[in-house]
């Protein structure tokens, strides 16, 4: 009987797949981490206890078959192991890159607990998976069937639309997806920095789905281009999609001075750069922060995204102001980590009071902050310590507090579209439906402001929604016709 190629974590060490040295890494945009090989791969995989009750998959979104597709890789069956880890995932490669692993799979690995370092879960589904594309094993979306005259519209091209659109496509459906952007992928391709994301990754995803048959309808707004109900009579049924992009902004004196924007426009703008498009505001100076001393404040991954991005331009400086301490940032801890590498100094329980300049900006003014008791989130709310002012010198001060969905009733001329206190859309949580009939929504817009693998998961879940709808709706009609 064969070894068993798994248990071995007592004997083996973890180990990440290698990164780039910080001062290189920071003067460009390509992924941080260099691919396993596949010895590698599988020795790690190996790693994995197998427990009877796997708690990386319990506290993965979508559920994973983790140990399973562990199993097969550090069994050299990776062509199987994409099979299954693909059974669940659309994007396993993405969220391998971008899925903060620390606080799900990894973060709950048995062995972790035991002190031995967690399965390099994220780095071996990333390698799953682009080992698949390079051996074009990932194959083209096949409708199992054709359902003429049934047609869905989907708005959003982020996760949470691409996902639907995949699954609906092979449901046999005709998939209209429309997005405000000239490229699909949402905050895929804007949001997240190629050194977290390579572009290519997403190009190909997209392309795979056009390839099917899907009809992108880019550069369209909903409220510009067709107003809501246009688009219901357009399809079957509609579901939205759009994720939350009005951003949180900082009340305080000075925060409308030039030099105080916003992340989303910055990072849009750095991805843009890296297209190869024209970028007027990066060019003039006013999203870029090529040799100013920078202050991002905020402590999520868009914060992070922002204090990397600030670098790689060639920042003078660049500082993190958030108002908790290390240990109760909401951000992943290795992307703190990353940072601190390349170079970024983060300003513990510190928030700004004030900006200073008129023609630009000149310096935040702050204040220390103390942790009091916990708060409806379970951690401990912030609170101010009088008399601890300071300044910090800052030529670009980038706000990076998070994100709420933007007004869709009044955006989409549909004001019976009913939303909850906080704006999200309000729908029937078994049906998925909103307010009005056949009009689904799924992602950011339902749950707020979340992470892409949840946002695959609600694209996972209305898509088994729309389609069980779909196939009574049409049921209903055939009766009428018969009966007629």
């Amino acid at each position: 009987m064969a070894d068993n190629p798994m248990l071995k974590f007592v004997g083996t060490r973890q180990a990440y797949p290698d990164k780039r040295a910080p001062d290189i890494r920071a003067e460009d945009f390509a992924e941080i981490t260099r691919a396993y090989i596949d010895a590698k791969a599988e020795e790690q995989a190996g790693r994995c206890s197998q427990c009877g009750v796997p708690y990386c998959s319990t506290h993965c979104p979508l559920h994973n078959h983790i140990p399973d597709w562990l199993r097969l890789t550090a069994e050299g069956r990776l062509r199987e192991a994409y099979e299954l880890s693909s059974a669940t995932s659309t994007m396993p490669e993405i969220c391998g890159r971008i899925c903060p692993q620390d606080r799900l799979c990894e973060g709950n690995c048995v062995i972790e607990f035991s002190g031995h370092g967690a399965v390099t879960i994220g780095a071996i589904e990333k390698f799953i998976t682009d080992t698949a594309w390079k051996e074009g094993w990932v194959e083209p979306i096949v409708p199992v069937r054709d359902r003429a005259g049934q047609s869905i519209g989907i708005i959003g091209a982020g996760p949470a639309g691409l996902t639907t659109a995949e699954y609906m496509r092979g449901h046999g459906y005709d998939v209209h997806v429309y997005d405000r952007h000239d490229r699909a992928g949402g905050l895929l391709v804007y949001g997240i920095p190629g050194f977290k994301l390579e572009k290519e990754v997403v190009t190909r995803r997209f392309e795979r789905l056009r390839e099917a048959g899907i009809h992108f309808h880019l550069g369209f707004e909903v409220g510009r281009d067709a107003t809501l109900a246009q688009l219901r009579e357009r399809h079957d049924a509609l579901l939205i999609a759009t994720g939350v992009y009005r951003a949180r902004a900082i009340k305080a004196p000075g925060v409308g001075a030039p030099g105080v924007i916003k992340a989303l426009d910055y990072l849009i703008a750095s991805n843009r750069k890296g297209f190869g498009d024209t970028v007027p505001e990066w060019e003039s100076g006013a999203l870029n922060a090529a040799g100013k001393n920078v202050v991002v404040v905020g402590g999520g991954d868009t914060a992070m995204d922002c204090v990397r991005t600030a670098v790689r331009q060639g920042a003078k400086s660049v500082k993190c102001l958030y108002r908790r301490d290390r240990a109760n940032m909401p951000g992943s801890q290795r992307e703190v980590a990353n940072a601190e590498e390349e170079g970024v100094e983060f300003v513990w329980l510190s928030a700004p009071d004030a900006f200073d300049g008129t023609e630009v900006v000149s310096g935040v003014r702050a204040s220390r902050m103390r942790l009091g008791a916990p708060d409806a989130s379970g951690r401990r709310a912030p609170e101010l310590d009088p008399g601890s002012e300071f300044r910090l010198d800052a030529d670009l001060v980038i706000q990076a507090l998070g994100f709420d969905p933007e007004d869709l009733p009044q955006m989409f001329g549909s004001p019976e579209l009913s939303v909850t206190r906080w704006g999200t859309l309000r729908v029937d949580h078994k049906t998925m439906q909103t307010s009005m009939p056949g009009v689904f929504a799924a992602g950011d817009i339902v749950r707020g402001a979340s992470l892409v693998v949840w946002a695959v998961r609600d694209g996972r879940d209305v898509s088994a929604r729309m389609h069980a709808w779909l196939k009574e709706k049409a049921k209903l009609a055939a009766s009428e016709l018969a009966a007629a």
